[in-house]
């Protein structure tokens, strides 16, 4: 892990505008180009050439080649899958099930009209997206976590239909949990294909893949940025980089349950930041020394230690304030606090995806089954956006019937305001409902 030591006012300064992203990062960028020249060129195949162009792809990418009739999961093959998984493990699906529904219902607005003494009436309708396409990752892995978290919110909201994408094994399955966590969720309909060309795919349509108004899900950058491509064509929920944890921790935490906070992050995957703030460095070094132990013993060791290595922060800090001020810059998908009175830190940071307080409780409660999202704003887009909910799948139409004599009221207004921006229809519009 890279070390910072915040010693002054000065060093501060220097960490804030590294984290805000002052440094210079053009050859990143450089990469980035690439890449998103190679899924233009996915998504442009798949919208011109279709159900063609995403089997080309999938034997491509992930080395599965079938016909556009096998895209699609049969009901019989869900069934036959769910029929080979644990019974205790779809309990706990289950279970999982329930509690991210009833978080979700919770979180949802309603409808609402107002009528005024005259008559006039001002509201808000809310209504489902009819349609979205759902993207689970999979492949060599699989989520049925993930699916949960995509469908559950979906189905709260009310959308009708729901489209569910997730690569295939090499053998040309999608894992039987992940399909047991879709029939569970409520997917409408569920297709073996992932990566660029599943996302095209239900942006534009194909023969075989309905075309949808809402993308959303996380996936790997190609699958990013072929979110942020066809954006123009359907909606997309929020842009997902590498999984970010910050646990913040005072010399009274216990440092194995920090330890394994940061390595249940990095073993996403390499790429995964894994950032700890803590008050002195030899608590730092406990840490340090007690993830060694605990990596010994998991079967993602190398995963864990390449990405602490390449990607993983360490902030020693001179006061537990200091720790929420950078905290708050860094604005963490995941946020950890361990400290004596990690509520009363909590309050001075408004910039995290999801925070869970106290060393007691750990990240993969909320990752797994608390029922808040945990599909999260990373990269710092805490601080201007929000976990999934289900009000991300529904849309706001404002309501409004003006009763004559409240026309005849505010007509002077409306008409002087139309007249200013030289819009003289607005003005007549008004004028002749006087």
């Amino acid at each position: 892990m890279k070390k910072y030591l915040i010693a002054s006012d000065s060093d501060f300064n220097a960490v804030s505008r590294r984290i805000t992203g002052m440094a210079d990062d053009s050859a990143g960028e450089a990469g980035m180009a690439d890449k998103l020249a190679a899924t233009r060129a996915v998504v442009d195949a798949v919208r011109d050439r279709g159900d063609v162009a995403v089997a080309e792809f999938t034997e491509k990418f992930d080395r599965v080649k079938f016909a556009p009739d096998r895209f699609e999961v049969t009901a019989s093959e869900i069934d036959a899958a769910i029929g080979r998984v644990d019974r205790g493990l779809l309990q706990a699906l289950e279970r999982a099930h329930a509690n991210i529904s009833e978080f979700h219902q919770k979180n949802l607005r309603q409808s609402w009209e107002e009528t005024t003494p005259d008559g006039s009436v001002l509201g808000q309708r809310l209504t489902p997206i009819e349609s979205v396409g759902l993207y689970v990752p999979g492949g060599t892995a699989f989520y049925p976590s993930s699916v949960l978290m995509n469908i559950v919110p979906a189905r709260v909201a009310g959308v009708r239909d729901i489209v569910m994408v997730s690569p295939p094994s090499f053998e040309g399955s999608i894992h039987p949990l992940v399909l047991a966590g879709a029939k569970i969720a409520g997917a409408s309909r569920v297709f073996r294909v992932g990566g660029a060309q599943a996302i095209a795919a239900l942006a534009y349509g194909t023969a075989t893949i309905p075309g949808v108004l809402k993308i959303a899900g996380p996936g790997n950058i190609y699958v990013t940025l072929a979110k942020r491509l066809v954006s123009g064509i359907c909606d997309i929920d929020k842009e997902a980089g590498p999984s970010e944890v910050v646990v913040i921790a005072d010399d009274n935490a216990n440092p194995r349950e920090v330890a394994l906070e940061l390595m249940a992050q990095a073993e996403h995957d390499e790429d995964a930041r894994a950032m700890l703030v803590v008050l002195s460095e030899s608590f730092a070094k406990r840490v340090l020394d007690t993830i060694e132990e605990e990596a010994r013993q998991l079967p993602r060791a190398t995963i864990i230690r390449k990405a602490l290595d390449s990607q993983g922060e360490m902030y020693v800090v001179r006061t537990i304030d200091e720790a929420a001020r950078l905290t708050n810059l860094i604005a963490p998908e995941h946020l950890s606090i361990q400290t004596e009175n990690p509520r009363a830190v909590f309050d001075q940071i408004p910039n995290a995806g999801c925070a869970v307080l106290g060393g007691g409780t750990s990240v993969a409660v909320g990752d797994y089954y608390a029922g808040p999202n945990h599909i999260l704003p990373t990269g710092r887009r805490a601080r201007f956006s929000s976990p999934l909910t289900a009000e991300d799948f529904r849309k706001v139409t404002s309501v409004i019937s003006f009763s004559k004599e409240r026309m005849a009221d505010v007509a002077d207004d409306i008409m002087a305001l139309a007249n200013a921006e030289q819009l003289q229809a607005h003005a007549r519009a008004i004028e002749i409902r006087r």
